[in-house]
């Protein structure tokens, strides 16, 4: 059964995330930069390393995102990714399993960054609503 405990008075509230139209601007800005910045540093030659720096970029979006924003943050950087890492450079393509994985990836990127920082705002509210913080969850 629920205990009620008055909550402190400074307690601080748990951080409300990103409106989903934001987090996807957010992508496609990143998106747009980071296949930029990687075009002129190597030049593409490996597709992988553009992948694993949006997925990068999408889990660090969805750290501020809710749960409904990470499917379109994942398609914006696939179309990013697709459109300009991946042969043919300029043309969006379809080339079946490959962009399944590419999408599964991206997305996945994006919810992980999402349960990560839910679960350290679960964390910290705990602490902040206990009264002796961790140490009453440890004995």
């Amino acid at each position: 059964m629920a205990e009620w405990r008055p909550l402190r008075i400074a307690a601080r509230p748990i951080p409300e995330p990103v409106p989903t139209p934001f987090v996807w601007a957010g992508a496609f800005a990143g998106a747009l930069l980071t296949v930029g910045v990687l075009s002129a540093v190597n030049g593409f030659a490996d597709a992988l390393h553009a992948l694993l720096v949006l997925c990068a970029l999408a889990a660090l979006l969805g750290v501020c995102a809710r749960f409904a924003a990470a499917p379109g943050t994942g398609a914006v950087c696939w179309l990013f990714l697709n459109g300009f890492a991946v042969p043919p450079h300029g043309e969006l393509t379809w080339q079946g399993y490959p962009d399944v994985g590419r999408l599964v990836f991206l997305t996945a990127a994006a919810l992980l960054g999402t349960v990560t920082a839910r679960l350290v705002s679960a964390r910290g509210a705990y602490r902040r609503i206990t009264p002796g913080g961790d140490r009453d969850a440890r004995s």
